[in-house]
């Protein structure tokens, strides 16, 4: 990811910054299309699909493509947005395009920031599980696996921190190359679930199989698993970050995000329909890598173990990186906007990274760990995953209802347009989804608490403006928040 750039003065009034080279337009429809899958592939499918057997039993594959439908018609939003207004802020720019209301961009910007620290914490639990499994120490570590696993969990953050602190350029080529890893590991589940499916010794009687836990009816288990199964359907709002920087975004977006998102659907109903056949229900939900359950009872003959947990490490990686790095621009950009405490927006001399605000993030990533471990116990995959859907489903509902508040604004270029009823659904079902009907109470306390430490800045943030700047605590360009 391009290092922060120096934000440009502010004329008196708060008018608009001076005039900045505008960013080479080098992504193509076909690497757009590999950074969109690489964005949504990775940590979600790979962690969560014995934990969506789990809440329904074998038909996780129903939870999977309404979690999907919802994932696309908020697409469809994002698609008119980013065509309309070709920023790289994303959410943030389009709500107060809508709204107008600084706080209320606040939130929802810091949501986004919030996601990906959850997103990044979940990836980096799941990569210390497969560190073991690779190295074969679960067994021999016993009873203290969960509390190496933590530490490496943690170490983990602290080697991406120091990365970012190095100053990383992200590319569209290793994008790629990690896109491919990605791929390959869940091709192979895939490719061995059907060779299964071949030799005659997989069960699609568990596919129809609706088993839910705690006596739930079949409704509300369902309406809970689609809310943890929407974890693996997000990353594509990240695109439109790419929006100034991808050739002809008017005509290449709709095609590339629509693409990308029905691409790693289709992936996911297979694995979640394969997997169930293949591996009984109880195992599959009792494992931490149960993609890797598929591959060793389908080729039980080939000492695939460390190759899929290695497999799965490359694919989690990227993910903590890149939302760990978008977190601490997220925090840069809004100290330097003003809106949150100035010693946020502290940059490397030598490096011209973003200092405080990677520190910063790391901490809440380390504390969000931490207390999963230690206070949320069992829950701990699931809480973050949810955690990570529960908050992007509000920002989802928020942008659903901007696309129709700005259908007012008329803007002199072609854009796309979704049809008028497909936002009005996104936003029904993305807060339906984030309703108490779907999300378990500690999704609220984890969100609630990163929500808080948000408020907390902005409240100190304004008493600061008021009393020592004299100043309204408000963005000046919600426009450049994306922008590297």
């Amino acid at each position: 990811m391009s290092e922060p750039r120096e934000a440009a003065p502010i004329a008196p009034g708060g008018s608009a910054p001076s005039e900045q080279p505008e960013l080479k337009k080098a992504i193509t429809p076909k690497l757009l299309l590999l950074f969109i899958v690489g964005d949504i592939l990775g940590t979600g499918v790979y962690s969560l699909t014995g934990k969506v057997a789990g809440e329904v039993g074998g038909a996780g594959w129903v939870p999977i493509i309404i979690a999907f439908a919802v994932a696309m018609v908020s697409a469809l939003s994002y698609v008119e947005m980013v065509t309309k207004y070709p920023q790289a802020a994303g959410a943030a720019l389009y709500v107060h395009k809508a709204f107008g209301i600084h706080f209320l961009t606040f939130m929802v910007t810091f949501a986004v920031l919030s996601s990906g620290i959850t997103s990044a914490s979940t990836s980096a639990i799941f990569l210390a599980e497969n560190v073991l499994k690779a190295f074969g120490l679960e067994e021999s570590l016993g009873a203290s696996a969960g509390g190496v696993a933590t530490g490496i969990a943690l170490a983990f953050l602290v080697l991406v921190a120091l990365v970012n602190l190095r100053g990383v350029a992200e590319s569209v080529k290793a994008n790629v190359v990690l896109t491919c890893i990605e791929l390959t590991g869940l091709m192979l589940v895939i490719v061995v679930g059907f060779f299964t499916v071949a030799r005659g010794e997989a069960d699609f009687s568990r596919v129809i199989l609706f088993e839910t836990q705690d006596e739930k009816g079949m409704f509300m288990a369902i309406i809970g698993a689609t809310a943890l199964a929407f974890f693996s359907m997000v990353g594509f709002e990240d695109s439109v970050n790419m929006a100034e920087e991808t050739v002809d975004p008017v005509k290449n977006f709709p095609k590339a995000l629509i693409a990308g998102l029905s691409i790693t659907g289709v992936v996911y109903v297979l694995i979640s329909i394969l997997a169930v056949a293949v591996v009984p229900i109880g195992r599959l939900t009792e494992s931490t890598t149960p993609l890797l359950e598929v591959v060793k009872v389908g080729a039980p003959g080939i000492p695939i173990d460390t190759i899929f947990a290695f497999i799965s490490i490359f694919a989690v990686a990227n993910t903590v990186l890149i939302n760990m790095m978008m977190a601490s621009r997220l925090l840069y950009g809004m100290s330097k906007q003003g809106v949150l405490p100035g010693f946020l927006k502290g940059v490397m001399a030598s490096t011209r990274t973003p200092w405080a605000g990677i520190v910063f993030s790391t901490v809440l990533a380390f504390a969000l760990v931490l207390t999963v471990k230690f206070v949320l116990a069992e829950e701990t995959i699931q809480a973050l995953g949810g955690t990570t859907a529960l908050l992007l489903l509000a920002v989802f509902g928020m942008v659903n209802i901007s696309v129709l508040v700005l259908r007012k604004d008329k803007v002199d270029s072609d854009h796309f347009r979704t049809p008028t009823v497909l936002p009005v659904i996104g936003a029904i079902t993305s807060f339906a989804l984030i309703s108490p009907l779907a999300q378990p109470a500690q999704n609220y306390v984890i969100a609630g608490g990163l929500l808080a430490v948000g408020l907390v800045l902005y409240v100190i943030t304004w008493f600061y403006n008021s009393a020592v700047k004299a100043r309204r605590t408000r963005f000046r360009h919600p426009d450049d928040l994306g922008k590297p």
